[in-house]
């Protein structure tokens, strides 16, 4: 991935991308400096329904910042899934999707992958019936 800085191209010497539902993407850049330092880039990206284009929002994280971020992250995180919200089923959201798949087609996949797979693992289908 390249984008256009002050007439240079930066080059993303690695590159992940996260689909957040329908309308929201979240890219992480790694970076290098023209003295082979390197960075993350985070990109919050989101589709406008007006006129189809994106909104866009990027943090830039520098290597002396990234186990104080970490942490910061962690502990924010721990702290909504512990204090604020105990009894929420968090891992119900630790699917990805196939690429251009909407959540629920996403979801048949699963299903269908698990049902096949326990009544391939215990030789016959009766057993899923038993559900």
């Amino acid at each position: 991935m390249a984008y256009e800085n002050n007439d240079k191209k930066m080059e993303s010497v690695y590159s992940k991308r996260i689909k957040a539902g329908k309308r929201r993407t979240y890219f992480f850049d790694v970076r290098a400096t023209r003295g082979n330092d390197y960075y993350l880039t985070i990109t919050e990206s989101r589709k406008r329904f007006n006129d189809g284009g994106y909104d866009r929002h990027k943090l830039f994280l520098y290597k002396e910042d990234f186990n104080k971020f970490c942490k910061a992250l962690t502990e924010a995180v721990d702290y909504v899934k512990t204090e604020l919200m105990p009894d929420f089923d968090f891992d119900a959201y630790n699917h990805e999707y196939a690429e251009n798949a909407s959540p629920a087609e996403a979801a048949e996949v699963e299903v269908e992958i698990e049902v096949d797979d326990v009544a391939n693992s215990n030789g016959t289908s009766e057993e899923v019936d038993k559900w």
